[in-house]
């Protein structure tokens, strides 16, 4: 059966983004052991999936990389690109983008069909609702959390309450960041 793993940056008292969505807090600064890191963790997995309000922005951004020779970034679009990504909605029944579907099913059948298929683990990298509901149904098998050397005071969480989880390591990067791998308690 295919594991659902979470890769989320956090800050380091515990948001996702700022209030109104600000990312501006984030380290991205990293270093070739981290980028190294994500390139593997990228690799394990044949899936995305993400909830509709980062959908636009998130294919749009690898979209356009890909095609952007001077890009820093163009050979990780290229993964990005080309790894099939599956779009959560309730309201919307298309959307744009390579490789992108989009689905107004329930949540709990759509992710425990795909973990049912053959093939390579999937990934989620958010919005922050989306982890929050799939976090809520147990639907996450293992969370990397990329914790960012910056207290932002305030904005969206991913935990709704008390989850217990087993932290199974922990590393931390020249930039910054420390990445924890945890396992949920079930």
């Amino acid at each position: 059966m295919k594991k659902l793993k979470l890769q989320m940056q956090l800050s380091t008292d515990g948001f996702v983004a700022g209030p109104e969505g600000q990312l501006d807090w984030l380290t991205w600064t990293w270093d070739v052991r981290l980028q190294d890191f994500v390139r593997e963790l990228t690799d394990s997995v044949d899936t995305i999936l993400m909830g509709r309000k980062m959908s636009a922005g998130f294919i749009q951004h690898w979209d356009k990389a890909v095609n952007d020779p001077d890009d820093p970034s163009q050979p990780f679009a290229e993964i990005m690109v080309n790894t099939p990504k599956v779009s959560f909605s309730r309201t919307q029944s298309t959307i744009e983008g390579i490789n992108a579907a989009i689905t107004n099913d329930p949540i709990t059948d759509v992710v425990n069909m795909l973990k049912d298929q053959p093939g390579k683990d999937m990934i989620v990298y958010g919005g922050a609702e989306f982890v929050s509901s799939l976090i809520d149904h147990q639907l996450i098998d293992e969370l990397y959390l990329f914790i960012n050397p910056t207290a932002i005071g305030e904005g969206l969480r991913i935990f709704n309450g008390r989850v217990p989880l087993e932290l199974d390591n922990s590393t931390r990067f020249g930039c910054g960041i420390v990445v924890n791998k945890y396992l949920p308690v079930r």
